[in-house]
């Protein structure tokens, strides 16, 4: 596994700025190995819940986990707040770095991480593929 560290500063919004890492290292198969920081927004999906649920204040980032994929991600967080209450949900756009978001990323470079949908019940759900290769492969002694 590859890793990637990089801190996200404040103002930025933290499911943005994973995502357009995401894109830019053409992250096919990914996971979040670790983050930790501070938010004063959190944006949730919460269970069984189809819209988001907002919540302002000083939220500490206690989790993040999930599946990175130029294919499409999918990731949890869990913030608390300042008398310890705990809440999680799916990471949606609006969650907003306070003093900093500390990331670990691990890349899988054997394998690429896909959504398609399962008619179970018709969501988009992970599939696990092969690594396809990403370019032409050059001839030997040609630049």
């Amino acid at each position: 596994m590859r890793t990637y560290a990089l801190r996200l500063a404040p103002g930025q919004d933290l499911r943005q700025q994973l995502e357009a890492f995401v894109q830019a290292h053409q992250i096919r198969a990914g996971a979040i190995v670790t983050c930790v920081g501070s938010l004063t927004q959190a944006t949730l999906r919460l269970a069984n819940q189809e819209g988001p649920s907002v919540y302002r204040g000083h939220f500490e980032i206690v989790s993040l986990v999930g599946t990175l994929s130029t294919n499409g991600s999918h990731v949890h967080l869990s913030v608390s707040d300042s008398t310890g209450r705990t809440l999680g949900g799916h990471l949606l756009a609006g969650n907003i770095i306070y003093t900093t978001a500390e990331l670990v990323l691990g890349v899988l470079d054997d394998v690429e991480f896909r959504r398609e949908t399962d008619p179970t019940f018709g969501y988009r759900e992970l599939t696990v593929h092969p690594a396809q290769p990403k370019g032409p492969a050059k001839k030997p002694g040609r630049r």
